[in-house]
């Protein structure tokens, strides 16, 4: 699977999952869990779906494992993240932590997209520069 697919497969699991739960909400009238719901979204949809686009545009990044390990860490820290929040905002004080692990797995795989992409931009600028060249 490449890259962008992954992230626009995971992306449209997160947006209905975000749907689901924003209804579920609407429906009881309880939207102490809105905040979750948010960075469910936020990450998940959005995030996610924007990475994919990038990984489609940089089509060296497309089979490589490191693109597939930032993604399966940002799967997993958002899932984390969103569901640590949803803790703490309906009341229970044990989401503190579970959300504080997500914050941080989430912000390191910031941090290795970042190196993808800077990483990435001097690799092809280098092609471009040797094919130019000969």
């Amino acid at each position: 699977m490449k890259a962008s697919s992954l992230c626009f497969q995971a992306a449209v699991l997160f947006v209905i999952a975000g749907m689901i739960w924003g209804i579920v909400m609407a429906i009881s009238e309880d939207h102490s869990a809105m905040p979750a719901h948010a960075h469910l979204n936020l990450l998940g949809w959005v995030s996610l779906f924007l990475f994919g686009i990038y990984y489609k545009l940089h089509p060296s990044l497309e089979d490589a494992k490191s693109a597939m390990a930032q993604i399966w860490i940002w799967i997993i820290g958002t899932i984390v993240l969103a569901i640590g929040v949803a803790m703490v905002h309906t009341g229970h004080a044990a989401g503190d932590p579970i959300a504080a692990v997500g914050s941080f797995i989430v912000l390191l795989d910031t941090l290795l997209f970042g190196w993808l992409v800077y990483r990435g931009e001097r690799v092809e600028t280098s092609a471009i520069l040797a094919s130019a060249t000969r």
